[in-house]
């Protein structure tokens, strides 16, 4: 089975960068099975294609504006997930729109999706999550964990915390490159 694991959010702006935090979180404390890989996506749309294309199941996670209470948890599966997108919340989902409008076009559209989502507290000029979102990334873990777990595929908890690799997405090109991931919250 061929999983991607996405998170997709600007870390720039606190709580929009939820995505990308949940996915440094699991890198840090889980080993995950054969066939489930983790992407940090950070504002990419397009980039992302190659990653994605024909993929059995993506779980995409990000901060989604709903209208709801801030802190609010969103969970949407299949054609609900690109349904969302079409309606073009934030400047990165506009990317995410697009992509999911040309893998439909050219047949490489996963076969299912799962969007974990949380509503923002804060979209403020800041590197760190706001206290309330962090709690909120330790459910979408939970989550993410969990949804591997009804799909047959056991991720396995670190006994400590992992100095992790995070491959991310060249804001210039589709080109890899790699960050060190220290743990810090």
């Amino acid at each position: 089975m061929s999983v991607l694991i996405l998170g997709v959010g600007n870390i720039l702006l606190t709580d929009e960068g939820i995505g990308v935090r949940t996915v440094e979180a699991l890198q840090q404390q889980y080993h995950m099975p054969d066939g489930v890989e983790l992407v940090d996506g950070g504002t990419a749309g397009m980039e992302l294609m190659e990653i994605m294309a024909n993929r059995e199941h993506v779980i995409l996670i990000d901060a989604i504006n709903t209208g709801a209470a801030p802190g609010t948890l969103v969970t949407l599966e299949e054609e609900d997930v690109p349904a969302l997108f079409r309606s073009r919340i934030s400047p990165h989902q506009l990317g995410i729109s697009d992509l999911l409008g040309v893998m439909t076009l050219t047949g490489e559209l996963p076969r299912h999706f799962t969007l974990f989502g949380v509503v923002p507290y804060s979209m403020d000029t800041g590197v760190e999550l706001t206290k309330a979102m962090k709690s909120k990334r330790d459910q979408l873990v939970v989550k993410v964990v969990s949804k591997l777990k009804i799909m047959g595929l056991k991720a396995t908890e670190r006994a400590e915390p992992a100095d992790c690799l995070n491959y991310a997405l060249r804001p210039d090109s589709a080109e890899l490159y790699i960050t060190r991931s220290l743990g810090r919250n």
